[in-house]
């Protein structure tokens, strides 16, 4: 099965999955769009980071659009993806292995902060932030130290759940003016938080 045929076959499950009666919250994947599956592979593709990580691998759909453009990257970049849930660990798996993109990815099931606590220091290019939004603000100093200078971290999420997200965008924004940031209004809205190599200075 070609990649694209795999993306096509996962984006009609998802919404076939999520919109059945009666379904819990727990059990839906939750998927990003395409428009938004195209624009991490264009953002990996242009900062080419060696260490992608990826906290909230649901079925896998993200994961492969980041793997995509690892292996356009090249050079030994990797993706790095944790999953609490086991079912949903379970079905990434197999998406992977359908995906011949198995050599780009290395996944968990894990909780997202224990996965990040076992990161080293500036050690990732390029964060994809797509989990229970309830941890982002205690996530955050985490995902500070881990991100690394001239890194992108990309939230999801931040238009559709602007509210739950609210407090984890003061708290960046207000890191002591070390982060460049941007909202993207693609799919449900994504937040670009840049930290450059020096700290970012704003002028008049």
């Amino acid at each position: 099965m070609s990649i694209q045929a795999l993306l096509n076959d996962l984006e009609r499950f998802g919404t076939e999955n999520d919109t059945r009666p009666g379904i819990e919250r727990s059990d839906k994947m939750l998927n990003i769009g395409r428009a938004v599956g195209e624009l991490l592979r264009v953002l990996v593709g242009s900062t080419k980071p060696r260490r992608i990580l990826e906290l909230g691998t649901s079925n896998g759909y993200s994961t492969l659009w980041l793997a995509l453009a690892a292996r356009q990257v090249g050079g030994g970049a990797r993706v790095f993806t944790a999953e609490i849930s086991a079912r949903k660990f379970t079905l990434a798996k197999a998406n992977f292995e359908k995906s011949g993109l198995g050599p780009y990815i290395e996944s968990r099931q894990a909780e997202g902060g224990d996965f990040l606590r076992e990161q080293p220091d500036a050690s990732a290019g390029f964060i994809f932030l797509d989990a229970d939004r309830s941890h982002y603000v205690p996530w955050w100093p985490e995902l500070r130290r881990v991100l690394a200078p001239g890194g992108l971290l990309v939230v999801d999420n931040v238009i559709s759940h602007a509210d739950e997200v609210a407090e984890f965008r003061r708290l960046v924004t207000a890191d002591s003016g070390a982060f460049i940031t941007s909202l993207v209004p693609i799919g449900k809205g994504e937040w670009l938080v840049l930290k450059p190599h020096a700290p970012a200075a704003v002028t008049a």
